[in-house]
């Protein structure tokens, strides 16, 4: 039997430069999944831990980065065949401090601050590209105007 679950996070981390924005790429390590695979910060939802803890949490064993405002973006669904489940993602856009550095932990070799548009060639999962649009025209500005009392959470 095929289940719904709701158990992780992206997170694409963000710096509003005034030139833009710059976008964190992680690249996966050998030894992990999809070893080389370049990503936004990805991981599980613990048990007893709201969406928006775990974004802030694995942004911060990811990256070491602190998150300074936090936006829900979407909702993302993909399918695991080993465990028959269709897992869904809650997505976030975490702004951080455009001077701190980015402290790697196991899963990653190294790290990029890229542009949008560069981001968006170097993702390997076309639903990030997807939803990092959607969260580039959500967000642009550094907000979300008139929609901030509903995306911001952080």
């Amino acid at each position: 039997m095929t289940e719904l679950r709701i158990g992780v996070v992206d997170v694409f981390v963000v710096r509003p430069l005034p030139t833009g924005w710059r976008v964190l790429a992680l690249k996966r390590s050998v030894g992990t999944r999809c070893p080389g695979a370049w990503e936004t910060v990805h991981g599980r939802i613990e048990p007893g831990e709201r969406p928006e803890e775990a974004a802030v949490r694995e942004v911060a064993e990811e990256t070491g980065l602190d998150v300074e405002r936090l936006y829900s973006v979407t909702v993302h669904p993909f399918y695991l065949h080993r465990s028959a489940t269709v897992e869904m993602a809650v997505v976030f856009t975490a702004f951080v401090d455009a001077e701190a550095e980015v402290r790697l932990g196991e899963e990653h070799e190294s790290s990029e601050w890229l542009t949008v548009d560069e981001a968006l060639g170097r993702f390997v999962w076309p639903r990030e590209r997807a939803t990092l649009r959607d969260a580039y025209a959500l967000l642009r500005t550094g907000d979300a105007g008139p929609v901030e009392d509903v995306l911001r959470v952080k």
